[in-house]
């Protein structure tokens, strides 16, 4: 089960604890049993921090606290704040991955299922989009979207298989395969009832809630050799 800790602390200092954290994370390299730390600032009070570090487990947490460099570490950082620091320790009993889940619902709800109404819950109004495919980078918007995808839905019958995701801050990357039967005009070439499939990534940047950008690496040549257009 994984462990998370809060740690709440008052400073006028947080540059110096800046440092000290980079210094700590240099120092356990290859020993600490921390997978992520994630430190938020109180928009009320300038001088109030919140910290909340991932363990995989609570048995990996203690074993990370017992690291010298982990000791050391703490008690500069007392020194740094405005009073002890307080310690909340948790046991995660839900661990929604929200981004992962609308990266999800683009690809299986909107491409394959053909639900455009969704575009503008899931992607921002200047959603921008860069395409390997197109040549170029260009800012296209929620309807640039819809417009790509209409397009590849009248060209296709297709399916998406996610074979892998990666979720690291705001970006959701993922791995997928696309299969498809070639039934409308695609690139200049009239529809020749092939099958074909292809592969590629896609990276999806999320802010306030929403898609704000996308890099698109597909294997376009070889969907054009299958289609005989290559």
């Amino acid at each position: 089960m994984k462990f998370i800790q809060v740690i709440d602390c008052k400073t006028e200092r947080f540059d110096d604890m800046d440092r000290l954290m980079d210094q700590w994370v240099e120092q356990t390299k290859g020993r600490r049993t921390a997978t992520h730390s994630l430190i938020g600032k109180d928009r009320s009070d300038g001088a109030h921090y919140v910290e909340i570090v991932e363990f995989p487990s609570y048995e990996d947490a203690v074993a990370n606290s017992k690291l010298p460099e982990t000791d050391r570490i703490f008690q500069e950082m007392v020194e740094l704040c405005d009073g002890m620091p307080t310690f909340t320790d948790l046991d995660v009993v839900r661990d929604e991955q929200l981004h992962q889940e609308m990266s999800r619902r683009f690809f299986h709800e909107v491409a394959v299922g053909g639900n455009l109404d969704a575009i503008d819950e899931l992607f921002a109004a200047d959603y921008a989009d860069h395409d390997i495919a197109k040549g170029e980078d260009t800012v296209i918007g929620s309807d640039g979207i819809r417009g790509d995808v209409s397009g590849w839905r009248a060209a296709f019958d297709f399916t998406f298989s996610l074979d892998r995701q990666i979720c690291e801050g705001d970006d959701v990357v993922t791995l997928w395969t696309w299969n498809g039967t070639h039934k409308g005009d695609f690139m200049g070439m009239a529809p020749t009832g092939k099958q074909c499939a292809m592969t590629g990534t896609t990276i999806f940047r999320f802010k306030d809630g929403r898609i704000q950008e996308g890099w698109w690496h597909e294997d376009i040549m070889g969907l054009m050799r299958q289609l005989g257009g290559v």
